[in-house]
This record gives C-alpha cells, sequence and structure tokens, in this order.
C-alpha cells in the first residue's frame, strides 16, 4: 500500500516535518531538487547536454531553480525562464534566485533552441488552483512544444493536484518526480495521461510527519503473491471456504458462470449456486465442480455458507426480490451484492434500512456498483457521480455501515474509518460485459477464505485488474472478454 495525499495533505506534512520535527524548508528543498536531479541523471546517463527550466515564483519554482544550478553543476548548459509576479514570489524561491546569480546559468525571457536534452516544468506543483491562463498558459504552450525528455517537478502544471481534472491546458511530461508523496492526481483521469512516469522520491518527509492524521487515500498496486490468501498445506476444500452464490435467471446462466469460475480460481473450496432450474445443464457443463441448488434450498444453503455473493444476472422480478429479502432478513453470513442486487436494494428503503442496521451490527456487506448502480444508489446523476467517485462511494458506505467498491476506469474501495483504496490496472480491455460478475467471484471467494471485508475489496479489485493486463498483453484489449479474466485468475 502507498499514501496518495491531496494538496492540503501534503502542505500539513511538509509544514510538521519543518514546524514539529525541525528539518527546515531549505534542506527539504534541496533534497527534492537533488531527486529531480537523479531522474535527469537517469534520463540522460553519462552524457550531458542541454537544459531549459520554466519556473514559477512559488515553492515548486523555487525546486526549479536548486535543480537549475545542480545541473549547472552537472555540466549542464542551462537556461531558465521565470513566469509569475517576482514581487509576490515566496521566500523560498527569492532565496533560491540569489543563490543562482552566482553560477552560470543564463536566465532568459523564452528559449534560445527548439530542442532540449532536459525541459524541466516547474511552474505551479501542487499550488494550481484553475485553469492557467495568460503567461502560464502560454508557459505549458511552450513546455509542450519543445522537444526534449520532460520532467515536472511534482505535478504537472495544469493538472489538478487532489482530481487529476484538467481544466483548461496542461504539460504533458514524459516523467513526473513527484515529492514525499504520490498526488492523487497523477493516479486519476486525464492527469495520469498527463504525468507519463510517476516517481516517488523520498526526500524526508514520511508518516512521522502524520501527527495523527494519515492520509485519507491509499493505493493498492501489489503483486498477485502478495494479495492473494496463504494456503495451508494440509488443508482442504472446506478450509479454504465455501461461497454461496445466487446469480442467474432463466435461461441466462452467462452471469452465473463467470462468477464461480472466478470464486474457484482464485481459490475458494467449494462454490454453490442458486439458479433457476432451467440453468442446470448449461452450469454443469461450464463450472462442472460448481454444487447446485435451488430456491428451495436457500435457508439450508445460507447456513452451509462461509459467505454469500448475491446478484449477478438474477434480473429484478418478484422471485429475485423473495430471495434479496430472505438472504438479508433470515442470514447473519457476509455478503457481497452486485448488479441486480443493488438494483433491487435501490429500489427498497426497508431493505436499505435493514442492510444499515445489520451493518451497524457488524454483518459484513460489499457491495459492488458501476457508476448507473452508484446513482441508482444515491439519488445522484451519473455525471456528479463522475466528479467525485470516492466521495460518493464514502458516503454510501457510512449511510449503509458496508464497504463500497464503487467501479469506473478507476476504482476505489470505501470504508468507514478506512482510506479510501484506489486501485490500478486493468485498462480498456476489461470494459466488456461480464467483468463485474468475474469480480464479485473474486472478492466472495477471497472473504470465503478469511478476508476481511476491506481487504477482501481492495485485494479483490487489484487482482481482478491484474488479471485484465494479463490478458491484454496476451490477446490484447480489444479482444478481452469476462471469460478470459476468470481464467487469468490462475496463471496470475
Amino acid at each position: 500500500m502507498k499514501y496518495l495525499v491531496t494538496a492540503a495533505e501534503m502542505r500539513r506534512y511538509d509544514s510538521n516535518t519543518s514546524e514539529k520535527i525541525g528539518i527546515s524548508p531549505e534542506v527539504l528543498m534541496e533534497r527534492a531538487a537533488l531527486k529531480a536531479l537523479e531522474a535527469v541523471e537517469r534520463y540522460c546517463g553519462e552524457k550531458k547536454g542541454t537544459a531549459f527550466v520554466l519556473a514559477g515564483t512559488g515553492n515548486n519554482g523555487g525546486d526549479g531553480l536548486a535543480l537549475a544550478r545542480l545541473l549547472c553543476g552537472r555540466g549542464f548548459s542551462v537556461e531558465v525562464m521565470c513566469v509569475g509576479d517576482r514581487r509576490k514570489a515566496t521566500a523560498l524561491w527569492k532565496k533560491q534566485s540569489r543563490i543562482l546569480k552566482s553560477y552560470p546559468v543564463k536566465t532568459v525571457t523564452g528559449p534560445s533552441r527548439q530542442e532540449y536534452t532536459v525541459v524541466i516544468d516547474a511552474m505551479f506543483g501542487i499550488g494550481l488552483s484553475r485553469a492557467p491562463e495568460g503567461v502560464f498558459h502560454r508557459g505549458v504552450e511552450l513546455v509542450n512544444g519543445l522537444d526534449g525528455y520532460k520532467i515536472a517537478l511534482d505535478l504537472p502544471s495544469g493538472v489538478d493536484s487532489d482530481t487529476g481534472k484538467v481544466p483548461g491546458c496542461a504539460v504533458r511530461a514524459d516523467e513526473t518526480v513527484t515529492f514525499a508523496f504520490c498526488k492523487r492526481g497523477l493516479m486519476m483521469y486525464p492527469g495520469c495521461e498527463y504525468a507519463g512516469k510517476v516517481t516517488v522520491a523520498d526526500i524526508g518527509i514520511g508518516a512521522e510527519s502524520f501527527f495523527g492524521e494519515g492520509p485519507g487515500m491509499i493505493l493498492c498496486d501489489g503483486t498477485a503473491k502478495s494479495l492473494l490468501p496463504p494456503r495451508k498445506a494440509d488443508g482442504n476444500k472446506g478450509t479454504f471456504g465455501k461461497v454461496l452464490l445466487i446469480a442467474g435467471s432463466r435461461n441466462m446462466a452467462g452471469a452465473a458462470v463467470l462468477s464461480a469460475r472466478a470464486a474457484y480460481r482464485i481459490g475458494a473450496g467449494m462454490v454453490k449456486v442458486i439458479t433457476p432450474e432451467e440453468n442446470r445443464v448449461i452450469l454443469q457443463k461450464a463450472v462442472p465442480e460448481a454444487l447446485l441448488g435451488t430456491e428451495a434450498d436457500l435457508e439450508e444453503s445460507m447456513e452451509w455458507a462461509d459467505v454469500i455473493a448475491f446478484g449477478p444476472g438474477v434480473g429484478k422480478g418478484g422471485e429475485a426480490l423473495a430471495c434479496l429479502e430472505k438472504t438479508l432478513g433470515e442470514s447473519d453470513r457476509p455478503m457481497v451484492l452486485d448488479a441486480d442486487g443493488l438494483n433491487l436494494l435501490a429500489e427498497s428503503r426497508p431493505l436499505q434500512e435493514l442492510t444499515a442496521e445489520q451493518g451497524r451490527a457488524g454483518r459484513a456487506f460489499v457491495l459492488t456498483p458501476h457508476p448507473g448502480e452508484l446513482a441508482r444508489l444515491t439519488g445522484e446523476p451519473v455525471a456528479g457521480l463522475k466528479e467525485d467517485p470516492a466521495g460518493f462511494g464514502l458516503r454510501l458506505s457510512e449511510r449503509l455501515h458496508a464497504v463500497v467498491a464503487a467501479k469506473d476506469a478507476r476504482t476505489f474501495v470505501c470504508a468507514e474509518n478506512r482510506p479510501v483504496c484506489l486501485s490500478l490496472g486493468g485498462g480498456s480491455g476489461m470494459a466488456t460485459a461480464g467483468s463485474g460478475d468475474v469480480l464479485t467471484g473474486v472478492i466472495a471467494g477471497l472473504m470465503a477464505q478469511g478476508m476481511k471485508p476491506y481487504e477482501a475489496a481492495c485485494a479483490g479489485v487489484r487482482l481482478h485488474g491484474l488479471a485484465g493486463e494479463k490478458v491484454s498483453a496476451g490477446i490484447g484489449e480489444h479482444a478481452c472478454m469476462a471469460g478470459d479474466l476468470a481464467d487469468a485468475l490462475a496463471v496470475l
């Protein structure tokens, strides 16, 4: 797990490091410049060349001036162009500007050439509060128009640090060297598309600087080996958990097949599928390992199960609603709710209240809504949700006392009193029918093996994404189908 911070959090940790721990801002700035220098030297190797530094008049610009000095000392021919009102420059910027006068660095009003070895963007960092205008807009266009390896310091100018939004124009970097902790906007769309390679540089600000106020978001980027639960060498099918999957409707068995296969592939010992009789033959052929049941077996099956997964392909008819009411009202088993299970829940205030009551009492729920389902559960339009999916997911989590995995191009796992967990990976190949059914099986399978709901959701989303990457690397994103994702879980 890695921390993802907002601009406000980063400022607080920066201040804590200086004021409470005692590492001076000048030392932190010098460390930042040295880390940026390392990135330049990784790219250039032994070769020395030319550098163009575009610096604002804030502390990010101060980082740029310090880097210009260090590059000069390494034998680079360096030009610095400053934009912004120097009368409003920060004290650290002014100090770096005074120091720079003792070095043979050219201060220019524009680049002297079209191509440089490296082009450094040090205009804003996390200080952006609106779209770049005037000289700053021209500065972004200038950097984008130059040839050379472009490195943004902390954040590409024009990208919102907290959301990744680009309200106007933004620098398109080949690499972003971000200091201390990764900024949220570097991992979200479209900001991640402007950041290039992201390098998180340790400059001496760590968890010691939190003083009880840790970041509200973390990044899950672990390997499959680190995320899968351990296996006992002397275990048996009961040891590795029993999943009761309530899925599919008459002559619609696909979702049930995908979820069941995924639960098995992620390590569940036994999977029992409650589905209409018409689906029996298809399931026996597609997932012969699965046990099959009917609604008449539901009460006994709920007692048998370690975890219940409800929703993929069940529809919104009366039978499905009655089944949801029974699993919510007559069982205490952990539940994963997806697809039509979420739609049925969204249409019933009493069921929402029951879920919240049970969640408050300690029953584990994991909800996995895509934007449309999240909109129905919250009453917000999809367009509004896309502005802040983590925020809406967290509020739903708090209302229902459940873990919520808000799915989109980026998925946010939200839970009460836990940091929001952002998971990367997967790519556009996962935007295919049935992908969510696979995720349901993955999370249910992990919970059956004993993982807590928040951890299972975080790991499940990441493993699901790794499966997508595996498939895309093999056959391409265009050809990816949900069944491929379930199979790829076996070779992570």
